[in-house]
Formats: structure tokens, C-alpha cells, sequence
């Protein structure tokens, strides 16, 4: 079951219903504690993990897609890799369709599989908690939008660890639509003042499918809608009604049959994510389009300087 994030996660400042889970996120932090593996693997295949503190919504697949592409330009063979869970059959999809994915209950085994393979690099698209593997580089990403919301970890707030763990990691990127980035730098810096910060900047690739002359309603179930519609809302698509879905929603008939009766009501054309397309399941997508997005690195030439 996808449960839609709580609104107080987002709040600038911790409120009463934060203060009262507190004491959970400190018996899951001490337990996380308590059950770590002592002594991480290292694999012969060089591994990138690109994951994140703030649960879901940050770009990691969108960043893991484009690392991908730029080491196959560079003729270093790579691949994804990523645990299996049933509820992201969208983003598995996505990776399969754009490299060769390696996947398993245990990250491990899935890595295990790609070094058999002879691949040079492993992506890992999520796992920067997984303190079983010694990454060779470690990527975290944030959303401008949301950052750290109230700066708690879970269930208090939407960390997956305390923010001051930035200080671990070697690169942080910071994708949206370059919102609020020199202030967030500044209280990256403030953490970290090593760290490497990129922007990434979401641009859709098939405008040409849209009249944006059209009117539209736009839905999505992805870890943060309101960047999925100031991006399109940036090129000038006539927004006139959103729907927002917990992140890897499972649509019903029901959910699709209420947005097309609104759709023909406001005489609107319907348009929304392509995880959310991939998870419709042939519902109707005759009546729906998607908008296929790339994540573009404002400072790439620096950036694949870095990694290679």
C-alpha cells in the first residue's frame, strides 16, 4: 500500500504532531545502529550509488539515467542496479528501457551478477543506506523544493538519516527547476564545505507531442508533484486542475474514470509523468499523454570530469 506523505514532513519548522514521533525516529536510528553489518563489501566493478536522505521525489532515477548515458558515450560499459520492490515496477521499467538492469532481493546478489556480466561500472539507482556495500562514489539528491521539509528523520520528518551525514558523501545535487539554489548551497556548505554540488534541471523532450494552446489537467503519483507541474507550468502548459497521488501509486479504474469525466467537464486535454503512464497498465491511455522529461546538468563538462 502507497501512503501519501504526511503534510506537517514539509513544514519549515518541526510542529506538536513531529515533537510526538521524535522518540520513534530515535528508537529506529538506534536500532539502525544496533543491526549494522560491521564491514561493508568491495566489489571489482568500480559503483556509483545515487540515493537520497529526503524519501522520495529527488531525481535519483532521472540522474542514474543520465550517468548511464554519459558513460556509454564514453564507451565504459555500465549498468543499473537495483533491490527489487514490487511497488517500483515504473522505475524498473524506466531502467530497463534506457541500459541492462540487474536486480535482486539483496543488492549484493544484483551486483554480484553484473561483475559476472564483466561490466566496468554499477549504477545503483537507491541504496545510500545500505551500509553493506562500500560505494566509490556516493551521490545524494535533494529536490529544491522540498530540501530536508522539517529537517527530522523518519517518521518525525522525511529524512532517512540526519542531514549532518552529508559530511560521508562526495557529491550532492540539487534537481528541480533551480529553485532557492544559492541559499541552499549556503547551508549545504555549512555542513560540508568538501562536498561537490551540481544543479540538475528537469526539461521535457517531447513538447512537440503537446498543443499548448490546449487546456489540461495533470496528475501524477511521483515522490514530488509540485516540481512535475512548475516544470510544465514553465512551458506554458494551461494547467486548470491537478491531481496528486501518493508516490508509485497503483491506479484504479476508479481514479482514472473520475479524472476523464473532469477532463470532458472542463474540455481538457489530460497529460501527466511517464512513471505514472507506466504504471496505468493499459487504462484507457488512448485518453492520456505523458510528458517525457531528461534531466540536464547545468555544469556537465565539470561534472563528468568528476566521476570519470
Amino acid at each position: 500500500m502507497n501512503l501519501k506523505k504526511p503534510n506537517f514532513w514539509d513544514l519549515e519548522n518541526p510542529n506538536i504532531f513531529a515533537y510526538l514521533l521524535y522518540p520513534l525516529s530515535l528508537l529506529i536510528k538506534f536500532l539502525g545502529i544496533f543491526f549494522r553489518i560491521s564491514k561493508p563489501k568491495t566489489f571489482g566493478i568500480k559503483t556509483i550509488c545515487v540515493g537520497n536522505m529526503y524519501v522520495g521525489g529527488t531525481g535519483k532515477t532521472s540522474l542514474s539515467l543520465k550517468i548511464n548515458k554519459i558513460l556509454t558515450e564514453k564507451k565504459i560499459k555500465s549498468c543499473f542496479v537495483k533491490k527489487f520492490y514490487k511497488n517500483q515496477i515504473d522505475e524498473q521499467k524506466i531502467l530497463q528501457r534506457n541500459g541492462k538492469l540487474y536486480m535482486s532481493s539483496t543488492r549484493i546478489n544484483a551486483i554480484k551478477n553484473a561483475e559476472s556480466a564483466k561490466y566496468e561500472v554499477a549504477i545503483f539507482d537507491d541504496g545510500l543506506q545500505d551500509r553493506s556495500i562500500k560505494y566509490d562514489l556516493s551521490i545524494v539528491c535533494f529536490n529544491n523544493i522540498n530540501w530536508i521539509g522539517n529537517g527530522m528523520t523518519i517518521p518525525a520528518g522525511p529524512l532517512r538519516e540526519n542531514i549532518t551525514n552529508l559530511k560521508k558523501y562526495d557529491c550532492l545535487f540539487l534537481n528541480g527547476n533551480l529553485e532557492n539554489v544559492n541559499n541552499l548551497k549556503n547551508k549545504i556548505l555549512d555542513i560540508n564545505p568538501k562536498i561537490k554540488i551540481f544543479l540538475g534541471k528537469y526539461e521535457p523532450t517531447n513538447l512537440d507531442d503537446f498543443d499548448r494552446n490546449e487546456k489540461y489537467i495533470a496528475f501524477s503519483g511521483i515522490g514530488n508533484h509540485q516540481t512535475f507541474i512548475a516544470m510544465i507550468k514553465n512551458f506554458k502548459f494551461n494547467i486548470l486542475k491537478e491531481f496528486e497521488f501518493p508516490d508509485h501509486y497503483n491506479y484504479k479504474n476508479e481514479d482514472i474514470r473520475k479524472i476523464l469525466i473532469e477532463a470532458e467537464s472542463l474540455n481538457c486535454k489530460i497529460i501527466t509523468t511517464e512513471k505514472d503512464y507506466l504504471r496505468l497498465d493499459g487504462k484507457l491511455l488512448d485518453k492520456i499523454k505523458y510528458i517525457k522529461s531528461d534531466l540536464k546538468i547545468v555544469d556537465e563538462e565539470n561534472f563528468i570530469k568528476f566521476i570519470i
